[in-house]
Order: C-alpha cells, then structure tokens, then sequence
C-alpha cells in the first residue's frame, strides 16, 4: 500500500501547547462563569460543596500545621494518611495549593479544575498522537477524551480527574517501553499513579494486563510473531514487570499506609457472591450502561433515563461530545480484527457481568463505573484515527449511533407507563418523575449532536482540509455549552452558595464563640477539648467550622470506627450521623454542643419550644436575653449546650462483658456504656480488682434506661474525668488525678499506631467499649500527665521501601543506559524497528493559518 509522502521524511508538527490551550480556554468558559456568580468561589452540589472543599481546607490546614499522624477534624478522629490519600493527599494539583493561605484554598477549587481539564487534554493528545499522522486529530481526540461525558459527571467528585490526567501517560509509557524500549517512563507512571490514588491504580492495574495480553497478540507491538526472537520478546515483558513493581515499590511510602488503613475498613472485604457476581438484580442497569455513551450524564444523584437502576453516584458516563459513538462503530466497522475493537468489546462485556465489573473497583460489592474512563481514552483514539482514515466510511457509524440514540429517545419518552383496568394508558415516558425538562434537554443535545455530525461528514468528504479544525471547535463549543447545564442543573439541587455556604461557611471568618471544657470562651476552631453535635445541618459543617464533631460525610475512618457505631445500631456507611434518639451518645462522646443553622426548615427544638433531646439547653454566653434563641444566635447558628457534658478522659466504677452487652437491644447499649466499661476476659483478668461487675449489682437495668439513668451515669463520669485535655500534631495529653487505681477512657477510636506513656513511662493502652481506647492511672491524690502519640502505621517501613526501590531505579537506569549506548540497532538495549504501517492512507494537510505557531 503506498503512502502520499515527500521525499524526505518530516516530523509531523506536533501541537501539544493547542492541546493545552484550547482546553484551557473552554475550561475557563465552562467554570468562570460560575466562579464570578460566587464572588470568585467554585461550588456545585452535593459530595463537592461536602467534602471536596472542606477536605482541602482541612488537608491544607493539617499539613501546614505538621499534623501528618492523627487527625481530630474526620468523625471521632482518623489516621490523616490514611483517610486523605483517597481524596487528595497523592494530587499534585492538592500540593499547589500548600504556598496559599488555608483561607485562600477554596478559591483554588475552580482554577485547578480549570488545570486538570486541561492537562487531560494534554495527557490524552500525547497518547492518541501515537496512534495518527495528522496531529490536529491527536488533539481532537485529546479534547473528547478530556471533555467526555465521564469527565464533566465527575465534577462531583473533584479527586477524580487525577486518575484521568494520569492514565494516557500510564498507556502511552507502556508504548514506549515495550515498542521502543524506553526505560523509566513506566516505572515513573506506575509510582505517580499509585501514589495519586490507589483506588484507581487498582482498577488502572487490571486494565494495563487486558491492554497488554491484547496489544502484545496483535502483533502491533511485534511481540511473539517470529520464533527466533522469542527470547527478546520474553526479556522486553520481563523488563515490564520489573518497571511495574519498581513503581509500585517507588509508591510504597503512600501506598503502604493507605492500604493498612484501609483494611479495618468493613467496606473492604464484602464481594459479590451468587447470582449477584453474575447478573445485576436491577435489569435497568444494563440499559443505562449502554445509554450513557449515546447522552450526555445524568446528574450524579439525579438519574433521568432508567430511576430504578439505582446506581446514583456510580460515575455511569461515557458520552464523547459531538461525536458520540460514531467514530467508534466506523472504526470497528473498518478494522474488524484491531486490537482496539477487540479491548472495546471485551470492556462491554465485562461491564455486564457484575463481578467482573468489580475487578476495576477492588471487587467492591458496590456497583461502580469509575473505570469508564479507560475505555473512553481507546474510544477517543479511535474516533480520531476512524476521522483521519479516508478509507473509513464514518457513515455507517453514524447510521449505528444514530438508530440506537433515536431508539432511547422514543423508547424512554413516549413508551407506556401503565394500563388502568379500562385499557387506558396512565401515561407515557418512562424517565424519571417531574424531570420530562432534563429529559427533553438531554436528548436534545444528543440529537443536534448528530445532526451536527452528519454535516461535519459532508465537510470530511468536500472540504477535509476544514474539517479536523471544524470539529475541533464544535467539540469545545458542546463541550462548554453541556457542560455548563449539566453544572447549574447541579447547582439548583445545592444549599443556597450565595446566601448560606460562602456567608456562614467559608467567609465566617471566626464569628462563632462557645466556651471550652475548663469554659474559657474561644472561637470554636480554636477549642480542642470537645466535640460538637449539627442537626440536620449540611453534611461536615463542623469541618468547615474546624471543630471535632461526630457528624461527618466521609468514606475513609478507621475500622473501630465503623464497628462502633454497626454495634449500635447507628448506620455507618458513608458517613455518621446517629439521631436524636440515640442521645446517651452525646454524653459518652464528650460533645458539649449542637449547632442548630437558623436559616433551614427543620429545628432543634419542638413545638413546645422544648429541645429535642433531654438534657439540652440554650448556651447564651452569659448574655442576658428574653429567652428567645434569636437574641443568642452566632451567625446564623442557634447553639445549644450539654447540661451533662463529660470532658475527655473519664473513669467507670463498674464494668462489664460484651456478652452481657449484648444482651441489650442496639438502641439501649449507648447508655449502657455510660454505666460500665467493656472489657475482655484477658482484660477484666488485669483490672477486675478496681471495678465491679456491674452483672452483679442485681439492678433491672433493663427498666432503668430512661432519661434520669442517663443523667446519674453522665454525673458520676464526669467527677474523675480529666483536665488539660489539648491536642497536638503528634497526639493529645490530658491530666488525671484519681482518688483509686482506675482506667482512664478516652473515645478516641483506637488505632495500632498509638502508643501511650503516664508520667514518661509507657504503658499499655486497652482496647475497650467497642473500639476506644484505655489506659491504666494510678489513683494516689496526686496528678498524672497522661500522653498518647500517634505514629502512622506503614509510614516509615513505607519510607524505607521507597528509598530503597529509588537506589534499585536508578541502578537499573543507569544499566539500561550502558546497554542502550552498547547495544547495536534493533538489539534488547535499542528501539526495535517501526512496524509496517496500518492500512491507511496517510494524508499531510498543511496546519490551519494562525495555528502552526502554537
């Protein structure tokens, strides 16, 4: 097959500064507008305005300060390395926020979303620029990908877009590796994707084996096609897999603490099991998977295509803008054995199959699609090479995609809902209810973007020198214009940004005061010696407050935790929040306060006025008043106090074993716990002498619960709790003072990485009350300085593995080096020769006027 080419062979002009920069300018058009609507802030709805905002406040904060061990700010306190690396803590784009004020950072959240859409763009350009001549469709396919309708889906959830900037250079430095024996790359990639987020390097792990089986077999890569070269062959994987676990060594100073921290997790550890591994139990999940190429995303909580698949906040997108799935279908209409069709195909297929769904996700028992990115990126370079090549008729394409997008539009808007008894419909439209305008919206985009299509095929086949720069700007302009309803259709589901999260949240500017456990009246980030309570407030206020709470929206705490509060009776999933009725709580967690935000419909107190948990009364701050919460309010806030508030660090004269706790229904076993310690045989062997069993005080405990029980044991706790409670960025210190021997609890979940000393001298810390932690104080009159400090489990064996894998790197650098500068051409040490090119006619059109500068 003859190619048209000069003479001389010339590089083709490559355009990474447009891939950059076009992404650039559409990113900003996409989210300034919204940035200037929230005087310079970037906020949507849900889990973004929830916990990416706050958590890199509180992230940014921690680091600054040098709180690297424990964190006091996440639930009841969390292992900070261990909770943050999922989020944000591995992101280079979180590190360049670290020069700027913590009260700065969330302005940042809109430029640097502004960023990775960009160098998505970037990313995705360098790997599908392998794929063409023409560079111009490199970029296009970089803007797909970039703006693909995963992308914009996954605003939501802002620490996603790591995994996206990353994955083409993890591909495209495997490429090299193997196709051109480029050492170090891989390594490279392999250690930065683990190190941003090892949620997603495991699902990018499992890709990389089916992208290489598939690539290495095709004989693209010129692997195992001539016997005779067998053995190089074996070397180049051999050397492969060497890189792979370098990088995965290289990654171990945040991949080890993260992975222990993980583990006590009881998210961790549920599969799929039965029928559920092999077919989903919602049959609309599978309608959706394929819908969500053909349309722009749903919102993340707001499905409208198929309600009942139940997979909200699942990340189901895929929509390339303008395109869709046209390219595709030409593509793997024209190339029908290319490893690319092949790697699609297999994606769908094990996107169907539950189980295997879950091999991208750590075999989560939750259904996830956050692993559509990857096929999306080959789905991109495929679009790009199916518009390069003459010889494809992206007609057909077009026909496929077209008949399947009009057969969801017709089939989801106008099909039956029901039948009465009469024969008569009681409806049509099967999308979700009271949403027939994103309905209409939705498809709508779809079907211009078709209609767009098949004019920009006419352009390909009278004009093709305009067409690659036509599609390019109609990409951006869809792009923006999606884009940006998808994001104010989000907006409209969120608190008020303008009128509550930007004035009471991030611009209160220390406007809250309460007094602290000794009542000393600080502003509330300055107090570290309690914990405060919010009702049915936005999720992790207190965290925007920087105040310990035990409310808080966040996936990664320790197991303790979890085991706490699932031996309760509270559900923990996500997030914490126990309700009113499980009030002995409070008590038992040292909180001291309620933040009750005026502004929102539902109150703390009843209609008799009355709080609606015992025990609870205004705090007024020692002002005088006429009663009314209003005339006490703190920004908005009406404040509530514990009447019965234990500090941290208090003692039991009683205890008791789990068995007999069980015998207890979950909603009593909080106050229960206020009355005796839990303790284990082995335990109760060491210290049974101080306490009583309080299974032999012959007390109908069980008619006891009421509100006065919970009164007397809230008193008792409190008469020997400690003082001085303070925390630091290494622990917490406190000051007992015991008239017996006696164990001090504190309900600070317990972790391996705590050690304990009373007075300088270590001591044993228990592991009591379902999760926290004791320690043994003598009781002589006289005060003991208590002190625990928290060392992050993995961080130094981490630390040493890294070093000693970066001494590994280098030499195994240094000697490919030698061997590459020794090696003759077309040996192991040197690129193998360029396979034959693919059966395309490759056409060099010059670069549009104003362009070829960039």
């Amino acid at each position: 097959m003859s190619h048209l080419a000069p003479s001389t062979p010339l590089r083709p002009k490559e355009r990474y500064g447009q891939a950059f920069f076009l992404a650039f300018l559409a990113a900003c058009a996409l989210f300034i507008p919204f940035m200037v609507e929230n005087h310079g802030y970037f906020l949507f709805y849900g889990d973004f305005n929830v916990q990416q905002v706050p958590f890199y406040k509180l992230a940014h904060q921690a680091i600054r300060q040098g709180r690297l061990g424990w964190d006091f700010g996440t639930d009841l306190g969390a292992n900070f390395i261990g909770s943050y690396s999922f989020y944000l803590l591995g992101s280079p784009f979180f590190w360049l926020t670290l020069p700027f004020p913590t009260d700065f950072v969330p302005y940042l959240m809109g430029p640097l979303l502004i960023l990775k859409f960009s160098f998505a763009s970037l990313t995705a350009y360098a790997y599908c620029s392998r794929f063409v001549k023409d560079k111009q469709y490199a970029l296009l396919g970089g803007l797909l990908y970039a703006f693909s309708g995963f992308s914009v889906y996954n605003v939501f959830f802002n620490h996603f877009h790591e995994a996206i900037v990353f994955f083409p250079l993890l591909l495209l430095s495997m490429e090299w590796c193997i196709k051109d024996g480029r050492r170090g790359p891989f390594m490279l990639m392999v250690a930065v994707c683990a190190v941003s987020n090892y949620y997603f390097f495991f699902g990018m792990a499992a890709f990389c084996v089916l992208y290489f089986l598939l690539r290495a077999f095709s004989g693209d890569w010129g692997l195992f096609t001539a016997p005779a070269l067998l053995k190089r062959d074996f070397a180049r994987v051999a050397l492969l897999a060497l890189e792979a676990v370098l990088g995965v060594l290289l990654s171990a100073f945040m991949l080890l603490p993260a992975v222990l921290a993980i583990t006590s997790n009881t998210r961790i550890g549920s599969y799929l099991t039965g029928w559920g591994g092999i077919v989903y139990d919602r049959s609309q999940i599978y309608a959706y998977i394929l819908q969500c190429f053909f349309f722009p995303p749903d919102l993340p909580a707001r499905p409208v295509f198929f309600p009942d698949a139940d997979v909200k906040w699942s990340s189901v997108a895929g929509w390339l803008p303008v395109f869709g799935m046209t390219g595709v279908f030409s593509f793997m209409a024209a190339r029908r054995g290319s490893w690319q069709k092949r790697l699609v195909i297999l994606c769908g297929f094990l996107a169907f199959i539950p189980i295997c769904n879950s091999l991208f996700s750590a075999f989560n028992y939750s259904y996830y699609a956050r692993w559509f990115y990857m096929p999306l990126l080959v789905m991109a370079m495929m679009t790009a090479c199916a518009l390069e090549d003459r010889k494809i008729d992206c007609t057909v394409g077009w026909k496929w995609s077209a008949g399947i997008t009009m057969f969801f539009v017709l089939a989801v808007g106008l099909f039956p809902q029901g039948q009465y008894a009469d024969g008569t419909f009681s409806g049509f439209g099967l999308y979700t209810d009271g949403y027939v305008d994103r309905f209409l919206v939705t498809s709508a985009i779809a079907v211009v973007c078709l209609l767009l299509v098949s004019l920009l095929l006419v352009l390909r086949r009278r004009f093709p020198r305009e067409f690659a720069r036509t599609s390019i700007v109609l990409v951006l302009v869809v792009s923006v214009v999606y884009g940006s309803y998808f994001i104010g259709m989000g907006k409209t589901s969120s608190y008020d940004a303008n009128g509550y999260i930007i004035p009471r949240l991030l611009q209160n500017q220390r406007t809250v005061s309460v007094a602290d456990a000794a009542g000393r009246v600080k502003p509330i980030d300055d107090v570290d010696d309690l914990r405060v309570d919010v009702y049915e407030g936005m999720d992790n206020v207190a965290m925007y407050f920087g105040v310990s709470s035990i409310n808080a929206f966040h996936s990664i705490v320790p197991g303790s935790v979890m085991e706490f509060y699932q031996y309760l009776g509270v559900e923990r999933t996500v997030a914490s929040r126990p309700d009113t009725d499980y009030y002995p709580l409070r008590g038992l967690l040292s909180v001291k306060y309620l933040l009750d935000y005026a502004g929102d419909s539902e109150s703390f107190v009843d209609e008799d006025g009355l709080p609606k948990m015992d025990g609870w009364s205004l705090y007024t701050g020692g002002r005088e008043g006429s009663g009314d919460p209003a005339d006490y309010r703190q920004d908005g806030y009406d404040i509530y106090q514990n009447d019965f508030f234990i500090p941290y660090g208090f003692t039991y004269d009683r205890y008791m074993t789990r068995d007999y706790l069980d015998t207890f229904e979950e909603k009593d076993r909080a106050a229960m716990l206020l009355r005796a310690m839990v303790l284990s045989d082995e335990q109760i062997a060491r210290y049974g002498d101080w306490l009583q069993n309080a299974e032999d005080d012959g007390e109908n405990y069980e008619g006891m619960l009421t509100y006065r029980f919970y009164r007397e044991n809230c008193v008792d706790r409190a008469q020997n709790a400690c003082r001085d409670f303070t925390t630091d960025r290494h622990g917490f210190s406190a000051v007992a003072n015991l008239p017996s021997d006696n164990l001090v609890f504190f309900s600070i979940p317990y972790d391996e990485g705590w050690s304990a000393e009373v007075d300088g001298q270590p001591v044993e810390i228990e592991r009591v009350n379902i999760g926290f932690m004791a320690v043994p104080v003598t009781g002589d009159g006289q005060d003991h300085v208590i002190r625990f400090t928290y060392r992050t489990p993995g961080l130094w064996v981490g630390c040493v593995v890294s070093a000693g894998a970066l001494a590994l790197a280098a030499l195994y650098l240094l000697l490919a080096r030698r061997r590459r500068v020794a090696a003759p051409e077309g040996s192991l040490g040197t690129p193998a020769p360029a396979a034959p090119a693919e059966e395309t006619v490759w056409v060099s059109l010059p670069p549009a006027r104003g362009w070829e500068d960039w």
